[in-house]
């Protein structure tokens, strides 16, 4: 199983970046997909999520800036991130679970940096 993170980078207060990761080894069409991050000294937290049936959640913050989406076909899911802010700025880790065999995964993660 490898899930991989790729698209972080250093931007701009206002910037913008897009995520990917692209999935192998799981079920990809029947898992939920997501997106988490983890600051500096902080606990990691959830961004966005999106199950197979296409159902979205966001994280507060990511309201109206983050969006998810996947493609089955490619295996990918994707994090564009718009407008970002220097709080954004955390390592960001892809997140596959599958409900049925309740078999959970992790990215190596990709480090997203916003300067003010």
């Amino acid at each position: 199983v490898q899930l991989q993170a790729s698209g972080g980078g250093l931007v701009q207060a206002g910037g913008s970046l897009r995520l990917s990761c692209v999935a192998s080894g799981i079920r990809f069409s029947r898992s939920r997909m997501a997106w988490y991050r983890q600051a500096p000294g902080k606990q990691r937290e959830l961004v966005a999520r999106m199950d197979r049936g296409g159902s979205k959640d966001y994280a507060e913050f990511g309201k109206g800036r983050f969006t998810v989406s996947r493609d089955n076909a490619k295996n990918t899911v994707y994090l564009q991130m718009n407008s970002l802010k220097p709080e954004d700025t955390a390592i960001y880790y892809c997140n596959s679970y599958d409900t049925y065999y309740f078999q959970e995964y992790w990215g190596q993660g990709t480090q997203v940096t916003v300067s003010s």
